[in-house]
């Protein structure tokens, strides 16, 4: 079953950044990041998600930001929130929410903490898939979940019409074959990896979930585009070029070393809400290397 494509290139998986207190999302902030985003060549934008820090977002507050990007985006590229829960209801509940605010998607990771067995994530989505009207991009990131969605499992769930697409951030290239050939036009596949962008569109993918667009969102754009146009050289340079920035940008719990880097280079975007705390100097000092390597920060 070929289904639409919500996006092809680099989808940003934007930071929510917030006042000095933490307890209020910096809307002036917000607005001139995404306005910046999209003039740089930013294909769709993923909001609340994990780079989001959606967990610590209020209930309130999700439904605000989700609302907030959808207005200034303006239709000008695709808005996909982050709505996954290990709380089925709560998820068909907050993806609703997303629906009357416009967005063009909605990113289901899989449940955590309490997580569930592979008849379970089945049952689960379903269950949120059939009571929701948006396309749903289903999110594997077993580093934090504890769980892995499985190529078997991904063939029942590509099944259903509203199930289009999945981000994959498992890191198991073998595995995300078996769900390529499995699946076939039925499921489209994203890197949610940044240095995995050419293996996954090498297998079908149509591009990513990026935190490197944060940083360089031209550069993310440009491997995408470049591989789908045929330009397999330039793409490959530009992955391998930029995969130690891609690395710097995990030196800590994602989001706290974009942040980071954002800070550095003048973006004044905050700290991230606890309990993700405060990178090392000896991780602030590799960070700002590599961003100076790349010419993207003054001299301190």
């Amino acid at each position: 079953m070929k289904k639409k494509v919500i996006f092809e290139g680099a989808a940003i998986a934007i930071i929510t950044p917030f006042t000095e207190d933490l307890k209020k999302i910096d809307y002036d902030k917000f607005e001139k990041i995404i306005n910046y985003q999209i003039e740089n060549g930013t294909d769709a934008i993923v909001v609340c998600g994990t780079t989001g820090e959606g967990s610590t977002l209020s209930n309130a507050e999700h439904i605000e930001a989700m609302k907030f990007c959808v207005d200034v985006a303006a239709k000008r590229v695709p808005i996909i929130a982050g709505t996954g829960s290990n709380d089925t209801f709560y998820a068909v509940e907050l993806s609703n929410d997303a629906e009357k605010a416009g967005v063009d998607g909605l990113l289901m990771v899989t449940p955590y903490y309490n997580k569930t067995s592979q008849s379970g994530l089945i049952e689960h989505y379903n269950y949120i898939a059939d009571r929701v009207s948006a396309p749903i991009i289903l999110y594997n990131v077993p580093s934090r979940t504890g769980m892995s969605i499985k190529p078997e499992t991904y063939y029942e769930l590509a099944k259903h019409e509203r199930i289009v697409a999945a981000k994959e951030a498992c890191g198991n290239l073998s595995e995300i074959a078996k769900t390529a050939a499995l699946c076939g036009d039925s499921l489209t596949l994203y890197s949610g990896n940044d240095d995995q962008i050419l293996p996954i569109m090498s297998l079908g993918g149509k591009g990513v979930i990026s935190v490197l667009s944060h940083i360089v969102p031209n550069v993310a754009h440009n491997i995408v585009s470049k591989f789908l146009s045929g330009d397999f050289e330039d793409a490959k340079n530009l992955q391998l070029q930029y995969l130690d920035l891609c690395n710097a940008l995990f030196c800590d719990v994602n989001p706290i070393p974009v942040k980071e880097a954002l800070n550095m280079m003048g973006w004044n975007v905050g700290r991230c809400r606890m309990p993700l705390g405060q990178m090392s100097e000896a991780q602030k000092s590799y960070l700002y290397s590599v961003l100076k390597k790349h010419n993207l920060v003054k001299e301190q």
